[in-house]
């Protein structure tokens, strides 16, 4: 290896001994010099050591194998003697101390990036100690065991899924469902565990923005119960619904352009200026203070069931034979009609179902139009129940607003459209 290209990588390995040591040493340091194992300069060491061990080594796996074991051993005997003295039991230290070495080996033997790479993902791991434990003391068994279970379905099943049509449609690729149906629910899941971990302390902007990730519908029908019994608080709690809302349309635009990126252009002029539209009055709504009622408890389901998955999957399956039949029968303009239907029970499965068809059967702007709709409707829906469940000001207030939501859209729409 060149000289200068070794003194990079060395650098390279100093620096990732330097980014763990800076956590480690931020943790210990109100102890006093000499009653700590490692800290700061003991890391960057521990990184330099992986580097040189790893030019010295010359890619012999018994010779690295042997500056491990050293290193492993020495490193170890001090940190049980520390924890003699102290009473105290713990290996993150001794882990976190070999893969340091180990990466700073990697980064010469190696590619450097991928050793940047471990190196950031360490030093997030060690710094978010008290946020994880927290969350982990928050999580029930049936939560837990339910991730398990889609997990390990995910990867067992998944890969042995046939990933062809097996319909006389050509329309259900059972892999494929699967992976969508995955996708929305660890979307979903994701806002539902910010919920669990914020909790109470959220409050409604930050219980709409996260529930706006697992479902708008629950947040609107929880938001609205509130406003009914809380009248005074009906203004705010109407900014929560729309938040919800504004985090619902831009879910829709990031599914449909990861999964179809020839989605993102035609959708993003109308449901991001419709997304616009519901965000303008949560400044105003959100900041007012016309009420002292408790914090809203979201009542959401954890999306990572097994039945809510295989339920998703299933309406999911549905709408892409609708889709496929329609198309088949009675032309691209009656996927318009599923889209109004679909939308009234939910957008994610339409969203999906277009996204997969969009250029493979269906026009880029049929689908991006149905898609649209779907949204369009879902947030007519979702006004009614502001309306009915809550009260008049939230209807009022959610039902004129996503009325001129749906109209900016569809202006944006037609203004953007191809001539």
């Amino acid at each position: 290896m060149p000289e200068l290209e070794l003194f990079k990588r060395l650098a390279v390995a100093l620096a990732i001994g330097l980014l763990v040591g800076l956590e480690r040493g931020w943790k210990t340091r109100a102890e006093a010099e000499g009653e700590r194992t490692a800290g700061l300069r003991t890391y960057a060491l521990c990184g330099l050591l992986g580097g040189v061990a790893g030019a010295l080594s010359s890619g012999s796996p018994v010779a690295a194998a042997l500056f491990f074991a050293t290193f492993t051993a020495t490193f170890a005997t001090f940190q049980w003697r520390e924890m003699v003295v102290e009473g105290s039991f713990g290996i993150t230290s001794i882990v976190a101390a070999m893969l340091t070495f180990a990466v700073g080996a990697y980064a010469v033997l190696g590619e450097p990036q991928v050793a940047v790479a471990v190196a950031v993902a360490m030093a997030l791991l060690l710094a978010l100690k008290q946020p994880l434990h927290r969350w982990l003391r928050q999580l029930t068994w049936p939560e837990i065991r339910a991730t398990l279970i889609l997990l390990a379905m995910s990867f067992l099943l998944l890969p042995v899924l046939p990933d062809r049509t097996i319909d006389p449609w050509g329309a259900l690729n059972p892999a494929e469902i699967w992976l969508l149906a995955i996708v929305i629910a660890a979307v979903s899941f994701a806002g539902y565990v910010a919920i669990r971990v914020m909790g109470d302390q959220a409050g409604v902007a930050l219980a709409g923005l996260a529930g706006g990730l697992a479902s708008s519908t629950a947040v609107t029908l929880t938001f609205a119960r509130l406003a009914h019994q809380q009248p005074q608080a009906a203004s705010l709690l109407s900014g929560g619904i729309l938040l919800a809302g504004v985090v619902m349309v831009v879910r829709v635009i990031a599914v449909a352009g990861a999964l179809n990126t020839a989605l993102i252009g035609p959708l993003l002029w109308p449901l991001g200026m419709a997304g616009l539209v519901l965000a303008a009055p949560c400044l105003v709504l959100l900041r007012r203070r016309d009420g002292r009622g408790e914090r809203p408890q979201l009542a959401l389901h954890n999306p990572f069931e097994l039945g809510t998955a295989l339920k998703l999957a299933g309406f999911i399956a549905v709408v892409m034979v609708l889709s496929k039949l329609a198309v088949d029968r009675l032309g691209e303009q009656a996927v318009l009609v599923l889209a109004a239907v679909s939308g009234i029970a939910d957008v994610d499965a339409l969203n999906l179902s277009m996204a997969r068809l969009a250029g493979n059967g269906i026009a880029i702007h049929t689908a991006a139009l149905a898609i649209a709709i779907a949204v369009a409707v879902n947030t007519l829906v979702k006004a009614g129940f502001a309306a009915v469940v809550g009260t008049l000001r939230t209807g009022l207030i959610v039902g004129v607003t996503s009325v001129a939501a749906i109209a900016a859209g569809a202006v944006a729409a037609v203004w953007s459209s191809p001539t």
